[in-house]
This record gives C-alpha cells, sequence and structure tokens, in this order.
C-alpha cells in the first residue's frame, strides 16, 4: 500500500509541475504589458532577470529538480505576483477552507446516514422514493451551481446571508461573539452548498450498507428477541453498517477541498479557492504549484486514512 501512494504521489509532483506551465501566457510578459493583471511595466532584461532568479530559464528537467529540491526542504517557493513566501499565503488562507470542507463533511455525513438508515428501514415505500429522488438531484447538480442558486435566492432576493467574503468589511466588532457571528454567517452558504453537494453521496451509501445488514441473521434473532426497532436500527444494524460510512468520510474530505475551490470562487470566500484563481490569473507558476500540492496531498493523506480506519473498524478487510 505504501509503494501505491508513493507512485501516485510522484505522478502528482509531475503533473503539478508541468500543469501550471501547460498554461497560456507567461507571468513575466503579463506583468510587462501596461494594461495586463498587474499594471506595471518590466524591460526585456529586467524580465530575463526574473526568470533566471525562479530558474525559469532553464530546462524543463532542471526546473523539476530544482522543484524537488526546494519540497524535500519545505520551501514552496516565492510568489511572482504577490512577492510573498507561497508557504506564508497558505497558511493564511487554509484555515478558511479547512472549516468550511469539515463543517460541511460533518453536516453531510450525519444528514445522509440518518437519511440512508431511515431510507433502507422505509425501502419500497413513499418516504424512500421520495428521498432517494431528491438526494439523486442534489448529487447531479454540480456544486458551483448549487451555490450560484443559494446565492441567488437566499443572499440576492431574501437577504438572509451576505453576498461574499469571509467577514463584514472594515468591521469593529463589540465581543469575540459577535465576530463569530459575522465569520460564521459568511460561511454559512459555502457550507450548505459543499453540504448538499456532498450528502447524496452518503445517503446513498449508508442505504446500501443498511439494506445489507438488515438481512443479517443477527438481526432477525434480534427481531425475534422482541427488541425495539429503534435499538436493532441504531444498537445493532448502524454500527455494523459505519465501517464503509466512516471510510468514505476521509475520502470525501479530499473531494471536497477539490469543490471548495469552485465554491469559495461563486462566493468570493477568502480561502484555497480564490488563491488558486488569483494564482491562475496571474499566471503565478509557483503559487499554483503549491495551492495545487497542498490540495492533492490532502485528498492523499485523506485516502490513506481511510484506509487505515476501514481496517481497524472491519478487520475482515485483509
Amino acid at each position: 500500500m505504501r509503494s501505491r501512494y508513493a507512485v501516485v504521489l510522484l505522478v502528482v509532483l509531475a503533473a503539478n509541475f508541468l500543469l501550471p506551465r501547460l498554461m497560456p501566457g507567461d507571468p513575466f510578459e503579463l506583468l510587462s504589458v501596461e494594461d495586463g493583471y498587474a499594471g506595471a511595466a518590466f524591460t526585456d532584461e529586467q524580465i530575463a532577470r526574473y526568470k533566471a532568479y525562479y530558474g525559469l530559464d532553464k530546462p524543463l528537467h532542471a526546473q523539476f529538480l530544482r522543484y524537488v529540491e526546494g519540497l524535500l526542504t519545505g520551501d514552496l517557493g516565492y510568489s511572482i505576483y504577490y512577492k510573498t513566501g507561497v508557504a506564508e499565503m497558505i497558511r493564511a488562507r487554509i484555515p478558511w477552507t479547512v472549516f468550511i470542507v469539515l463543517c460541511a463533511l460533518v453536516a453531510s455525513s450525519v444528514v445522509g446516514t440518518v437519511l440512508g438508515s431511515l431510507s433502507a428501514v422505509l425501502r419500497e415505500g413513499p418516504a424512500d422514493r421520495l428521498m432517494y429522488f431528491f438526494m439523486m438531484v442534489f448529487s447531479e447538480i454540480p456544486s458551483f451551481l448549487l451555490g450560484t442558486l443559494l446565492l441567488i435566492f437566499l443572499a440576492a432576493r431574501l437577504g438572509w446571508f451576505p453576498l461574499s467574503g469571509g467577514a463584514t468589511a472594515f468591521a469593529v466588532y463589540s465581543s469575540p461573539l459577535e465576530q463569530a457571528a459575522d465569520l460564521l454567517r459568511h460561511a454559512a452558504l459555502p457550507v450548505l452548498t459543499l453540504a448538499l453537494a456532498g450528502v447524496g453521496n452518503f445517503y446513498l451509501l449508508a442505504r446500501s450498507s443498511m439494506l445489507t445488514v438488515l438481512t443479517k441473521d443477527y438481526i432477525r434473532t434480534a427481531r425475534a428477541k422482541g427488541l425495539s426497532k429503534g435499538r436493532i436500527l441504531f444498537r445493532h444494524a448502524l454500527r455494523n453498517a459505519l465501517p464503509p460510512i466512516v471510510a468514505r468520510f476521509f475520502m470525501s474530505m479530499g473531494g471536497m477541498f477539490g469543490g471548495a475551490v469552485l465554491v469559495e470562487n461563486v462566493f468570493a470566500y477568502p480561502g484555497m479557492g480564490r488563491l488558486l484563481r488569483d494564482a491562475v490569473l496571474a499566471r503565478d507558476y509557483v503559487l499554483a504549484q503549491g495551492v495545487f500540492l497542498t490540495i492533492a496531498v490532502t485528498a492523499l493523506l485523506m485516502n490513506w486514512a481511510a484506509d487505515v480506519v476501514y481496517r481497524r473498524l472491519d478487520p475482515r478487510v485483509a
């Protein structure tokens, strides 16, 4: 298993290095245009000096070796556009993304598991069919489109939530509680979007797992003993149906990081997604590499954690 993850990591590093360089345009040529992204002008000599500083004047294999050497020493590089260390920028932005991802993941897993369990108990009934229909609908709607719809109806039309940002601009808070309330109001729609986009996966998995468990002999024995439906459902069935759901929790975290990239741009939320957007617009290779790598490594770590947890919860898995 370790060798498999090592190979995947090498592929991720190679793709992370090549993808930004495949983008059309050049960061320094873009910065040298008066009406460009930065509105600054550089001479050819200055551009050549900057390329030499970032090693972009060297062959690709030499650039890749320099990139890997930097990673081994914990150096993610220096942003071309922001003129700041990439690691510092990621440390400042990642708490915003982690917060909405964790909140959305907990909400979607709890709601999806409860509804999936009830749907399995009520299988083939009207309630089961209705829940199944709605969960399939939410699963098929892209997260950015779902976020746009919520933004239009809940924020723009009803005014229940702020339209954008992570906090009210220039706000002066009278207490930490007031600040926390403001942060939660701004995070509500991104969290709701990610939760609705992910709840269908947990629902379908919980429903399938519970349907399998409910056919087992020990469930029939529990019913024969006269145990209540609630005790059979939560004490016996759900406990044995949880291992794949817990594994999916960790696996979904990496996927939600990817979904957050789009959702954060819909709501102008100041997380990793907004940072990646700015890096792509500015053709900032170094910053884009750092953000891509952080998201990819997070996904790999969560998949590894899912493997470990699933093996611990279900010893039958080799």
